[in-house]
């Protein structure tokens, strides 16, 4: 004889045990999700050496820039730097200098967090402090090197008499080598 249950009994007991899930299936979505969220952030984050030659980049088309304006213009256009950031100058009429607040390209600039500005050299090797650099309008363009420094990277900016501005990994040289 087959023995008869009650209707929808068998079938709230299979309902009930299909829905949900365990404690072992959720552990295994959390861990799968964070490992996930980790590739993503680890893609995603600033490379310390991008951020540097970016930035290297920045400074040296700038300069370019400005050594451009001053040819063109006839007033003398300096950069002055403090390490953590730099600012473009102007010479007016009067032969003061005032800061170049009329230019979005050659707007003061702060430096990205742990990015440094380690130094600047001349001809000859010699390290200028404050660090600034003067583009006169119809002398030769001067030949420096700026080091930038972000952790153990280092990238250098370095100018040439001819107008050749760079950005190149590694540790500057003496200029004049």
């Amino acid at each position: 004889m087959t023995r008869m249950s009650a209707p929808g009994a068998s079938e709230a007991a299979t309902c009930t045990r299909a829905s949900g899930f365990t404690l072992l299936e959720m552990l295994v979505v959390v861990m799968v999700m964070g490992l996930l969220l980790g590739l993503v952030a680890a893609n995603t984050a600033p490379d310390a050496r991008a951020t540097l030659a970016l930035e290297a980049e920045r400074l040296a088309r700038l300069l370019d820039l400005a050594a451009s304006e001053t040819r063109f213009a006839g007033r003398p256009i300096a950069w002055t730097s403090d390490g953590a950031g730099y600012r473009f100058w102007r010479r007016n009429d009067a032969g003061l200098w005032s800061e170049i607040s009329d230019s979005d390209s050659l707007r003061a600039r702060t430096l990205p967090s742990g990015l440094q500005l380690d130094g600047l050299r001349l001809e000859a090797g010699k390290a200028v402090e404050p660090m600034r650099l003067e583009f006169s309008a119809g002398a030769l363009l001067p030949v420096f090197d700026i080091d930038l420094a972000m952790g153990q990277e280092h990238f250098h900016v370095t100018g040439s008499p001819v107008g050749e501005m760079s950005a190149l990994p590694g540790r500057g040289r003496n200029v004049g080598d």
